[in-house]
């Protein structure tokens, strides 16, 4: 079972999926921003260790395909702070 919690340490930012656990909708904005701002910090270093993971690989080099997943991590970990930008700007008008 998920709890809002859990989901924060797994690195569920979201505010449209962190807002279908009841104990959300009774948190004032800066507490529900701050559950964001830890979920974005440990989306963000799962994203740095699973590229780690990838890049220390034995015989990296034998295996180009590796290069399209480091590919997808970055873009995964660019798209994290895109929206951290505007999670930043949207809960900032609080």
């Amino acid at each position: 079972m998920m709890s809002l919690t859990k989901a924060v340490e797994l690195g569920e930012y979201e505010p449209e999926y962190l807002s279908k656990f009841e104990e959300w909708n009774e948190l004032s904005k800066h507490s529900q921003f701050e559950l964001i701002r830890q979920a974005l910090e440990n989306r963000l270093r799962q994203l740095i260790g699973q590229y780690a993971e990838v890049n220390n690989v034995l015989d990296f080099s034998k295996k180009p395909h590796l290069q399209e997943v480091l590919k997808n991590i970055d873009d995964q970990r660019k798209k994290v702070l895109e929206d951290k930008e505007k999670l930043y700007l949207e809960y900032s008008k609080i």
